[in-house]
């Protein structure tokens, strides 16, 4: 599979000439955009009732931006509903606990043709590191029925791989182990777990483990990371954007890796400034807010996502002229705000850390006060230890944009200890935890 199949894949999908061209491809996300928007006013409660909705023709995808945000909280409280069909037009209703949050969950419905255009891109997707005949490991938590594992099965078979679920419950060791008997030729999962399996797998005298190709998901991937990864077991790293929210899916890499090609024959995203909301100047880091184009179930019309992307408009190396996501930088907000108008967030601290040889996992707590407290909880299993490793951390420390200047200026001071564990529990993703100035509760 190459992404001018991709592209082409697109083509078929919303009925253009092939080979797709940009032009033809922004004339009809405009008109989707349009019939997208006059559909959520007429159909959605929740659109129905706002009153700052503009009665407005879209002429330009710069008119988007005159619309109101959809916010995570308008999921949350539901009230009005979002849902613009009768619940018996549902085929599956998900249930999604906030990240962070004991508040109550977000509430998402999808049809049987919101839930096939799904799997029809996972299909189309994965088929970038799956050849007919592999076996495909899939490491993804158990989920829901309809969810990413079910969907990834059903794609994976239509390839012609051959789809093995993963025991993911057990933790690290035992889905290394598993790896090692189960010999897959591809991976898809999330990216500390299968880390901190391949870094096992990597330190036992046994075979080593090989695995062709990763797709890392539903989670930051930091550089050092993926690095790690490669040395461990050989894997090319790929990786892939999406939410439940997008359906699931929403951009995958290509073997060029200059960013993840987005899912455009359902999905218009634009890139705004998170403190102002006005669009982002081209390819300037901004929050992706994501309007849905084919979804009759609940269609959203601006949705802030909180990730923190670039968008980039020019071609690929590999030719595709679909639009991509590069340059990953965790969530909007989700940091603390240092001198100079630097930010200390947890994918700074991955990128650091992730590059020490035997560190699986780590947590991080920041306490505020004068100064600031980095509190980091180390996992590292005691087999994998190189000597000295607390003091490699503080080294790495140092030596990171922005977290150095901070330790140097006494604005910031680290404390790390090591713990007892290959892995901790996050919840739904992992995330730097902020405290107000006060004793300092356990890292992990």
């Amino acid at each position: 599979m190459t992404l001018a199949t991709l592209d082409g894949w697109v083509a078929e999908r919303i009925g253009l000439a092939q080979p797709l061209t940009r032009a033809a491809l922004d004339a009809w996300q405009l008109e989707r955009l349009r019939e997208t928007v006059a559909y959520a006013r007429a159909s959605s409660p929740f659109y129905r009732s706002r009153a700052d909705w503009p009665e407005i023709e879209i002429g330009s995808f710069e008119d988007i931006a005159r619309f109101p945000f959809t916010e995570p909280a308008d999921l949350i409280r539901n009230d009005p509903p979002l849902l613009a069909l009768s619940q018996s037009a549902i085929a599956r209703a998900v249930t999604l606990d906030t990240s962070g949050t004991s508040g109550p969950p977000k509430r998402l419905h999808f049809t049987a043709e919101d839930l096939e255009a799904t799997i029809d891109f996972f299909h189309h997707g994965m088929a970038m590191l799956t050849r007919p005949g592999d076996r495909a490991a899939i490491a993804f938590p158990l989920g829901r029925p309809g969810g990413i594992n079910e969907g990834l099965t059903t794609a994976l078979r239509r390839i012609g791989a051959e789809p093995l679920l993963a025991p993911v419950s057990s933790g690290p060791a035992e889905l290394a182990a598993w790896l090692r008997a189960a010999k897959p030729d591809v991976v898809a999962g999330p990216p500390v777990p299968l880390l901190a399996a391949a870094r096992l797998a990597a330190s036992d005298r046994s075979a080593p483990l090989r695995i062709r190709a990763m797709l890392l998901s539903s989670d930051y991937v930091a550089k050092s990371l993926s690095q790690a990864i490669t040395a461990a077991c050989g894997a090319e790293i790929f990786q892939h954007w999406g939410m439940t929210e997008t359906g699931y899916g929403g951009a995958v890499d290509c073997t060029y890796h200059a960013g993840c090609h987005l899912r455009e024959n359902e999905l218009f995203v634009e890139v705004v400034d998170p403190r102002t909301g006005e669009p982002a100047q081209p390819g300037m880091l901004g929050e992706a807010v994501v309007s849905t184009l084919n979804r009759r179930s609940v269609p959203l019309v601006r949705y802030r996502t909180g990730d923190l992307v670039r968008l980039v408009e020019a071609p690929c190396p590999c030719g595709s002229v679909l639009r991509r996501l590069a340059s990953f930088s965790g969530r909007a907000g989700a940091g603390v705000a240092l001198t100079g108008g630097a930010e200390l967030t947890l994918p700074v601290l991955d990128e650091a850390l992730f590059a020490i040889e035997g560190i699986t996992d780590f947590t991080a707590t920041v306490r505020k006060g004068a100064p600031l407290t980095l509190g980091l909880s180390i996992a590292a299993p005691v087999a994998m230890r190189p000597p000295a490793l607390l003091n490699a951390v503080h080294a790495r420390l140092a030596a990171a944009p922005t977290v150095g200047e901070a330790l140097r200026s006494g604005e910031l001071r680290a404390e790390a200890a090591l713990a007892d564990a290959v892995m901790f529990r996050h919840g739904a993703k992992r995330r730097l935890l902020i405290q107000e100035d006060g004793p300092c509760a356990p890292c992990c």
